[in-house]
């Protein structure tokens, strides 16, 4: 072994810590017991099938038995089917895709899709790709073409002093092409690799390839076969190194790409089950186990969980009978064991004997921190985070060793029903492989994301002996024997290592040992009421003795013999060591639910926490250990001193871990707290964790915590404030961060105060015009200083369609329960570029104690351009867009149509972020409200006293353009005056909107209609049916509409600018450009050119009908340009036809016979004609300004105008210009981001779900 030039030798066995847990010894004692004959599901990001220690097992077998991406994330719909023309198709990218000559294909049709790169790239990989992409594809060529327009430039100027009218736009065109070069720079954007995807079926099975080329030589890319079918898989290139295998579904008709999503799920796989032969000490826990690659983090949500890929994924772990299932994810759930996906996980558990191993969280160090499902869920085993001193030195070479503690950060329980939350430890903490992706080999990541794999692996040790020996076991004995082998360690709490660190070696021996014990395969349900265990954390709670009644049941493996219902028979003895808890001393348990009753006396228990057990032994076989324990957990909280509600603690020695409880009633009245932590020690900085939680019924812990890492300097001090809630306990801890050298000793004070406004949220309806609140000051001195901001704006959202179906067969639960989707549609309009959040208010906040399986929305763009997507956090995905019109699609699936039925006319809102919040005006009396005089000062509030305000009403012109009645405004409250004050004493506002003041003509007053003089009936009618008759001719072909109108109307305008409007939008108008021309001449005719412009030179018109005049005079001149624009396109039209090889728009069809040189001339005298009236940038006048520039070959100007086309309306077409200039600009780097970003943009179909 490798010595290091101290002599020790180096600490292998630390980085992937082993002796800990006595997996070494185990395996030192039966080496064939390595986890072999044990498949492992490894719920998480995606394991890479390249990376180092994932080929094999100890036996050869295999690794990974296959990889499903159960998200969704990477499918591809490959619905459309075409068939090959002379030995290639024409892919969804809008290359043609050449087919291989030894493909087989017997029906000769090929399902084709498209994907976009980045859609499926781990975030930490697209970053890295598109940095590479810029500086190899972008920059160099980008810098070149910079320097050529600025030299065009240059010498352009140096050569011409004076200036024609063609100089003049030649030099317009050298200056945009350099302004465009750089407007481009500033946009850069990447959109990535865009791969075309083709399936088929070779007569034996489906097969698909990826375009991974990107140029459509599909010889050179890799053809596979589902992962389980043949182990394939394959590298998108040698830059990515991202490696992919492929499911197909549905017939074809749905491809799944599946990468792993980040680094998370394959160092997990590579601490349970890694193997590496030549290097041994590199081993996961269990070499020998094989893996089934279960991808349940979504990528469209930076790999967040979602209830669709863990029900999909507990489908796949049932239906390849695993045996340990690891999950190293979870989120705060607001009521344990309740939920939907606590329902399919518990099946599994109960039902089909997969022990599901889970990360208890990673949100200490406070009290019932414990995630869902790790911590909360009774099928699940919880495994807090451990650090053993040889990890010290060998992950995170610390300069010396500490003693062994658990990780600050680990979550503590018990959960909020009761239950001790974490079931055992394990060491959180190692140094394994990684994806190929990230280039590197190995990676330190800790976390009980780490805890969890090592306590799955252990297990998979266990599972693999008792296979051997072909011992039964259930997932109740072997929780039992790690229960109750697992080792304490006296430093630390029950609530952060449970009943200890695993022992690997003790609970087989456990199990060996106990093996025939009428016992051994039982599990038992302990409830009492609807929670698992007992917590009395309120002061109410404590106020006397409680009796507790508690339902014991016993749990039969699924498929048990009646006759052993029958013949159970335990006699059990009852032990509790606490004296503040009474219990009985036997129990007579059979096949029923036996009550028994538990007294708690909090009375004498001192200030803090205090934790005990009720177990139940066999009293057959009383050296087992507990069949089952019932857990206590009682706080008992201090109450302050009224004199000034605050605690003070002096020159507090802590030591690297340690960490110090308070719990305190929190006084009546108190709105929140103030922390102050001063540094007594002149010697080092050091790093603390302040946490504290207060506990509310069904709320998650997150809605009412504070917490703060900080480094604590030299003699340094640091003041916090945070909520808090009058009356209920609040746990606030203070922690020395667990690898924070050297003792430290600290002075900390902890102080409340109060600050209530009534109402408790305030609710303003514009309608009021005035709204009272009141402050009351209820503790002490306070000064207040009252701001109402508003900061987002709501639109509420009712959907168009929804449309229940049944899903696929990935979606199909035991025992042929299918599961359905309802798919809901909204649309809204953005009025402007801005953030927005999406989010379903009745299913926000709810993942794992969601009743519905899962809810995802995806929002669209006009082009079904997939903008972001969100689930059941809306903060988290937050999207910034553009003007426009966009489409919400919402998904929820449930195993009952009947239930999603209910939704079919779910609200959905869309929260649109203001640029620049609103001030609402805060007055201290009604009467100076009502006139708007002396705004509200701040001021100073003796205890108990209370003060009103009133708030008025925003001004009409400060209203947000496109809200309006049924949106509402939202946003704070902030009473204090103090800085820490504000950050902690906020209210929220909601401002709900009225309809607009009517508008009125002509400023304030609206003028009285003059009469309209007496028509004649047959007068009146005849006019009614010229107009009819004019609306009709643009809708159909023939001119005989125009012919009769224009000897009867011949000086009506509209009848010849809508003849115009028909020829310029005829299928055949390439053919009838000369007729355009000569109608534009007739529209511009019968416009006095004269009279208009004398109208518009007029600074004020003082006629009394000036503004009928104003109508028609804007009506005349929008036709004028219209008329200009439209013959000057058809006349640029005719000169493109004459140079088809290099214009944008060109056409084979028959050129009209005129001069090119007389109609360059006309076109040129049309383009001044119109800068009489219009600029060129004006949106009527783009299009026209756009062909004029292709004319002249000035490709620069011409980008520009297509430019200003595509962001006025950003069609394909317009697109497609664009890309054709900076082809004839030369600019080809360009070109090829903007043929990548055209399938982007504008995909075939909406994206599946």
């Amino acid at each position: 072994m490798a010595s290091c030039s101290n002599g020790e030798p180096y600490p292998f066995h630390g980085l992937l810590p082993k002796k800990e847990t006595g997996a070494t010894s185990f395996l030192a004692r039966y080496p064939e017991y390595d986890g072999r004959g044990i498949l492992i599901g490894i719920l998480d990001t995606g394991v890479d099938p390249g990376a180092p220690g994932m080929q094999i097992t100890s036996d050869g077998k295999p690794k990974i038995v296959d990889i499903i991406d159960t998200t969704g994330s990477g499918d591809v719909l490959t619905s459309a089917v075409v068939e090959t023309k002379d030995g290639a198709v024409l892919g969804l990218s809008g290359r043609t895709l050449k087919i291989p000559m030894d493909w087989t294909n017997p029906s000769g049709k090929y399902h084709i899709g498209i994907k976009n790169g980045y859609d499926f790239y781990p975030k930490a990989l697209k970053e890295r790709i598109q940095k590479e992409r810029k500086e190899k594809l972008w920059d160099p060529a980008h810098r070149a073409a910079v320097a050529d327009a600025c030299r065009k430039l240059e010498e352009f100027d140096s050569t011409h002093t004076t200036l024609s009218q063609a100089d003049k736009l030649l030099k317009e065109e050298y200056q945009t092409q350099v302004d465009l070069l750089a407007a481009l720079e500033k946009k850069y954007s990447d959109p990535g690799p865009v791969y075309d995807c083709l399936v088929w079926h070779d007569g034996e099975t489906w097969r698909a390839c990826i375009d991974t080329t990107e140029s459509g030589e599909l010889a050179n890319c890799n053809v596979l076969r589902s992962f389980k079918e043949a182990r394939e898989f394959a590298s998108l290139g040698t830059s990515e190194m991202l490696n992919y295998s492929i499911n197909i579904y549905d017939d074809g008709n749905l491809l799944c790409i599946v990468t792993s999503g980040g680094a998370h799920g394959t160092h997990v796989a590579s601490i349970a089950a890694g193997f590496f032969p030549e290097e041994p000490e590199r081993n996961g826990v269990a070499p020998g186990a094989q893996i089934l690659a279960l991808k349940i983090g979504d990528t469209r949500l930076n790999t967040m969980e979602t209830g669709t890929g863990l029900i999909r994924a507990m489908i796949e772990a049932v239906k390849y009978n695993c045996d340990l299932v690891n999950y190293s994810y979870g989120e705060v759930t607001h009521c344990p064991n309740s939920g939907r996906i606590c329902e399919v996980i518990n099946e599994a558990v109960w039902k089909h004997n997969i022990i599901f191993v889970s990360s208890a969280g990673n949100n200490g160090p406070c009290l019932s921190t414990v995630g869902c499902p790790g911590g909360t869920t009774s099928g699940v085993i919880g495994v807090g985070a451990y650090v053993s001193p040889d990890m010290m030195v060998a992950e995170y070479s610390l300069r010396e060793k500490l003693p062994a503690n658990q990780y600050t950060w680990s979550s503590r329980g018990p959960s909020t029903d009761g239950s001790l939350g974490v079931s055992i430890s394990a060491p959180g903490g190692a140094i394994a492989s990684v994806p190929n992706w990230t280039l590197r080999g190995t990676q330190l990541m800790n976390g009980t994301s780490m805890s969890s794999p090592n306590a799955c692996g252990g297990i998979a040790l266990v599972l693999s002996g008792l296979k051997a020996n072909e011992i039964r076991y259930t997932v109740h004995s072997v929780r039992r024997a790690l229960e109750n082998t697992a080792v304490k360690a006296d430093n630390i709490e029950v609530f952060a290592q449970g009943h200890g660190v695993i022992q690997v070696d003790k609970a087989y021996d456990y199990l060996i040992q106990n093996a025939s014990l009428q016992t051994n395969n039982l599990g038992f349900t302990i409830t009492v009421g609807n929670n698992h265990g007992i917590y009395l954390r309120e002061p109410v709670q404590l106020a006397a003795s409680s009796d507790f009644g508690v339902g014991i049941e016993p749990f039969f493996p699924e498929n048990s013999d009646n006759s052993e219902r029958i013949q159970l028979q335990l006699h059990l003895a009852l032990t509790c060591s606490a004296s503040w808890v009474q219990c009985p001393s036997h129990l007579e348990l059979m096949n029923q639910c036996r009550h028994i009753n538990v007294r708690v006396d909090p009375h004498g228990l001192r200030e803090g926490v205090h934790y005990a057990e009720v177990c139940a032994y066999d009293i057959t076989a009383h050296n087992a250990g507990p069949l089952f324990r019932i857990p206590i957990t009682v706080v008992v909280p201090v109450r302050l001193n009224e004199a000034d509600f605050e605690l003070q603690y002096n020159q507090v020695h802590f030591k690297p871990g340690h960490i110090r409880r308070h719990f305190i009633e929190v006084p009546q009245g108190a709105t929140w707290a103030e922390v102050t932590v001063l540094a007594r020690s002149s010697e080092a900085s050091s790093k603390f964790v302040l946490h504290a939680v207060q506990l509310i019924r069904q709320k998650a812990y997150r809605s009412h915590e504070f917490y703060k890492f900080s480094s604590l300097q030299e003699k340094g001090s640091l003041t916090e404030a945070f909520p808090v809630l009058a009356g209920s306990t609040l746990e606030f801890c203070i922690a020395r961060w667990w690898a924070s050298l050297s003792d430290v000793d600290v002075d900390y004070r902890i102080s409340f105060h109060g600050v209530i406004c009534s109402p408790t949220s305030l609710q303003i309806h514009a309608s009021e015009g005035v709204t009272r609140f009141d402050i009351r000051s209820t503790l002490r001195f306070e000064d207040v200083s009252p701001s109402i901001n508003l900061k987002t704006w709501i639109q509420t959202l009712r959907p168009l369609s929804a449309k229940p179906r049944p899903l696929g067969s990935r979606d199909v639960l035991p025992n042929n329960r299918q599961l359905y989707e309802m798919v809901l549609t909204y649309s809204f309009h953005q009025p402007k570029s801005g953030e927005v959040t999406p989010s379903c208010p009745l299913l926000c906040e709810l993942l794992y104690d969601s009743e519905f399986d899962s809810q995802l929305w995806m929002l669209f763009d006009q082009n079904k351009r997939l903008m972001g997507s969100g689930d059941a956090y809306p903060h988290q995905y937050s999207l910034k867009l553009e003007k426009g019109d966009y489409t919400v699609r919402l998904q929820v699936r449930h195993d009952q149509m009947t239930e999603l039925e209910r939704l079919k006319d779910l609200p959905f809102i869309i929260s649109h972020r203001l640029s620049n919040g609103l001030s609402l005006d805060i007055y201290e009396t009604h009467s100076n409200a009502l006139l708007g005089k002396k705004k509200a000062n701040s001021l100073t509030l003796p205890p108990n006293c209370t003060q009103p305000f009133f708030v008025t009403s925003l001004a009409d012109d400060k209203i947000p353009k496109g809200a309006g009645p049924g949106c509402y405004l939202s946003g704070t409250l902030i009473l204090s005056k103090t800085e820490l004050g504000k950050k902690a004493d906020i209210i929220s506002v909601h401002y709900h909107l009225i309809p607009p003041p009517a508008k009125l003509k002509n400023g304030n007053k609206e003028k009285e209609k003059e009469p309209e003089k007496e028509k004649d009936v047959k007068e009146e009618f005849a006019e009614a049916m010229r107009d009819l008759k004019i609306q009709w001719m643009t809708k159909l072909d023939s001119s005989y509409l125009f012919d009769e109108l224009k000897d009867t109307f011949p000086n009506h305008l509209p009848l010849y600018t809508t003849r115009l409007h028909q020829l310029d939008t005829e299928k055949e108008r390439m053919k009838r450009l000369d007729e355009i021309v000569a109608a534009a001449d007739t529209v511009i005719q019968h416009i006095d050119q004269t009279s208009l412009a004398v109208y518009l030179a007029m600074k004020t018109d003082p006629r009394p009908d000036a503004a009928t005049v104003k109508v028609e005079m804007d009506k005349q001149k929008s036709s004028l340009i219209d008329a200009l624009c439209r013959k000057g396109c058809a006349l640029a039209d005719k000169l493109l036809q004459l140079q088809p090889q290099e214009g944008a728009v060109s056409s084979t069809e028959t050129v009209p016979e005129d001069n090119p040189e007389s109609c360059f001339n006309i076109l040129t005298d049309v383009f001044w004609e119109i800068q009489k009236w219009a600029e060129l940038s004006d949106n009527k006048v783009l299009l026209f300004a756009y062909k004029h520039a292709l004319v002249n070959k000035m490709y620069g100007r011409a980008l520009k105008f297509a430019t200003k086309l595509v962001e006025d309306k950003p069609v394909k077409e317009n697109w497609k210009n664009c890309l054709q200039l900076l082809k004839l600009l030369g600019w080809s780097h360009c070109a090829s981001f903007t043929e990548n970003w055209l399938p982007v943009m504008y995909p075939p179909d909406y994206t599946v779900f």
